[in-house]
C-alpha cells in the first residue's frame, strides 16, 4: 500500500467519526471525497463524479416519483386509512399483538417506504392498542421498529434502483431476487422480538404505561375510507402485475407512482392545486434527501478510487470471496448501528466495491443486496435511528430499552444473510 492509501484510511476513520457525531452526511462525504481527490492530484475526478451522479436518470425517476407519491398519500391521509383498517381486526390478541404488529408494519412499510414516516403512521395507531392490551411500552415500540425493514421490498427505496442499474437488471427483477432474503429477515425479526419480549415478561402489563399524546397524529380531521386505504398499494400492484402477468401494462416506477397519485387525487377529492404542490414538494425532497446522499457517496467513492485504496481492496478481495461476503454484511451493519443510518455506508460500499463483485466470485446483485439489507438491520438496532427515537417518544420509553428487544433478532438476521446470500 502507498502512503496515499494510508491517508485514505485515515480519512475513512475521520469520516466515520463525523457520521457518529451526527454531522451532515452529505457534507461529510463530499468533503472527504474532494479532499482525497485533491491530494491525489485529480480534483476533477470528484467534480466529475458529482456531475455524473446528479443526472442519473433511472434513479431520479424512481426516487423522486416515489417520494412525490408518498407526500400525496400523506396529504390525502391514504396512509392513515390503510393503517386504520389493518389495525382494527387485531385488538385482543394479547402477547401475539407483538408479532402481528411487527408483520403489519413490515407490510405497510412496503407501501410507505420511509422508516420514520411509516413509524409515525403505524406507531400512532398500534402502540396505544398494544399498551391497552397490557404490552409493556418498550416491547410495543420495538414491535413497530422491527417492521421498518419492509421498505426494501419497495421499488421506491433508493437502494433497489441503484443496485439494479449497476447489475443491469430491471428493478422488479432485483426485488424478486432478494425478496426471499428480505422475507427471511422479516420472519426472524417477527419471531425474535416475540421471544425476547416473552423472556422480558413484556406481556404481563405495565400499570404506568402511557403514550405521549403530543406525538400522536391528530384525529380531528381524520375520516378513514376503505378506498383511500387501497391507494398506497396501487403502484406496487401495477408494478407486480405488469412484470409477472400482464406485460402490456409493464411500466417504470415513476409512471406507476404517478398513476397512484392520480388515484389518490380522485378518491380523496383533494384540492388539485395543493395536491400538485405536495407531489412536487415530495419530488424535491426525494432529490435533496435521497439523491443527495447518493451524489455525496459518489464523490466519496471517487476520492477512494483516486487514492488507490480501492485497487488495493479489490486485489485483496480477489483471493477470498468470504472476506467480501463478511465485509459487505458486517461493515454496513456496524455503520448502521453506530450512526443510526445504513444509507451512507451502504451506498459508499456499493459504489466502490460492488461493481467488482464478479472478480472475487460473487454477483453484483447478490453483494449489493447483502450490503443494503445488513445496513437496514443495523439501523433497526440503533438507538440513534430516527424511527427508533420516534417510536420511543410515542411510547415514552428509553430508546435503549427498545433496542434491547430488536438487537438480537437483527444480529441473527445479519448472520443468516451473510451465510445465505450469493
Amino acid at each position: 500500500m502507498t502512503m496515499l492509501s494510508w491517508v485514505a484510511i485515515a480519512v475513512i476513520i475521520a469520516t466515520v467519526w463525523a457520521l457518529i457525531k451526527r454531522y451532515e452526511t452529505r457534507l461529510v462525504l463530499i468533503a472527504a471525497g474532494l479532499f482525497l481527490c485533491v491530494i491525489s492530484l485529480t480534483p476533477m475526478a470528484g467534480l466529475n463524479a458529482f456531475g455524473k451522479s446528479m443526472t442519473n436518470g433511472s434513479l431520479i425517476m424512481a426516487i423522486c416519483g416515489s417520494m412525490g407519491f408518498a407526500f400525496t398519500a400523506k396529504y390525502t391521509q391514504c396512509d392513515r386509512s390503510l393503517v386504520h383498517y389493518l389495525a382494527t381486526p387485531i385488538r385482543g390478541l394479547g402477547i401475539f399483538l407483538i408479532p402481528v404488529c411487527t408483520a403489519l408494519t413490515f407490510f405497510v412499510n412496503i407501501a410507505i417506504p420511509s422508516a420514520a414516516g411509516c413509524s409515525a403512521a403505524v406507531g400512532s395507531t398500534l402502540i396505544p392498542v398494544m399498551l391497552r392490551a397490557g404490552i409493556k411500552p418498550a416491547a410495543a415500540a420495538a414491535a413497530i421498529l422491527g417492521g421498518t425493514i419492509g421498505s426494501y421490498l419497495s421499488p421506491g427505496t433508493s437502494h433497489n434502483p441503484y443496485v439494479a442499474k449497476m447489475a443491469n437488471m430491471d428493478v422488479m427483477d432485483f426485488i424478486g431476487f432478494h425478496m426471499p432474503y428480505s422475507l427471511m429477515c422479516g420472519a426472524i425479526i417477527v419471531v425474535g422480538i416475540l421471544i425476547v419480549a416473552f423472556l422480558f415478561g413484556d406481556h404481563k402489563g405495565d400499570a404506568n404505561a402511557q403514550v405521549d399524546e403530543s406525538k400522536l397524529q391528530s384525529q380531528d380531521d381524520f375520516h378513514p375510507s376503505p378506498l383511500k386505504a387501497l391507494i398506497p398499494i396501487v403502484p406496487i400492484v401495477i408494478l407486480v402485475v405488469g412484470n409477472l402477468w400482464i406485460p402490456e401494462i409493464k411500466m417504470g416506477v415513476a409512471q406507476a407512482m404517478l398513476i397512484g397519485a392520480i388515484c389518490a387525487l380522485a378518491v380523496a377529492r383533494a384540492n388539485p392545486q395543493t395536491f400538485t404542490k405536495e407531489f412536487f414538494n415530495g419530488m424535491g425532497s426525494g432529490y435533496a434527501n435521497v439523491m443527495g446522499i447518493i451524489i455525496a457517496a459518489g464523490v466519496f467513492a471517487a476520492g477512494l478510487r483516486s487514492s488507490g485504496l480501492i485497487d488495493c481492496a479489490i486485489a485483496a478481495l480477489k483471493d477470498s470471496n468470504e472476506f467480501a461476503r463478511w465485509g459487505a454484511s458486517i461493515g454496513p451493519w456496524l455503520m448502521g448501528v453506530i450512526t443510526g443510518s445504513g444509507d451512507a455506508a451502504t451506498l459508499a460500499f456499493n459504489e466502490t466495491v460492488t461493481p467488482h463483485a464478479q472478480e472475487f466470485g460473487m454477483s453484483i446483485h447478490g453483494l449489493g443486496g447483502l450490503a443494503f439489507l445488513c445496513g437496514a438491520l443495523g439501523r433497526t438496532m440503533s438507538p440513534l435511528a430516527g424511527a427508533c427515537i420516534l417510536v420511543s417518544g410515542i411510547a415514552m420509553v428509553s430508546p435503549i430499552e427498545v433496542i434491547k428487544r430488536t438487537a438480537l433478532p437483527c444480529f441473527v438476521a445479519v448472520i443468516c444473510c451473510a451465510l445465505l446470500m450469493v
